[in-house]
């Protein structure tokens, strides 16, 4: 997992994971995978999936060459609200894009370090799984 500045200011963490490097051959089964993850933790909440290339393909937008899937799985890590600034970086969510032999998986940087810690071992734990 790389951890980088997207556009020169957004902290993000970056899986590229082989799809000869998992079981999860589908961005369906990824989601069901992710979904189970933040079901099993009392403290997280499931918010929904938004297909961003369902969207994007119906706005006419431009999608990057080879991405045959998009979506981010909606959620909440918000154990506490110490001012009503933390709402700006809430809810968090995963990025699965299909780019047909790997998928690359992403999520942007949380101000709590558990997140931190718990999005990344998902996700880790993807490789052969």
């Amino acid at each position: 997992m790389k951890q980088t500045l997207l556009q020169e200011k957004y902290p993000i963490f970056v899986a590229e994971i082989g799809k000869a490097e998992t079981t999860y051959q589908t961005v369906d089964a990824l989601v069901d995978y992710y979904k189970g993850k933040i079901a099993e933790n009392p403290k997280v909440q499931f918010i929904g999936v938004f297909d961003h290339y369902a969207h994007t393909s119906k706005i006419g937008g431009p999608i990057v060459d080879g991405m045959t899937a998009a979506v981010d799985i909606i959620f909440c890590f918000g154990f506490a609200i110490p001012n009503p600034q933390m709402l700006a970086v809430r809810p968090r969510s995963i990025g699965i894009a299909d780019m047909g032999d790997k998928f690359v998986i992403s999520f942007m940087e949380a101000p709590m370090q558990p997140a931190n810690q718990a999005m990344e071992a998902w996700t880790l734990a993807l490789r052969n799984a």
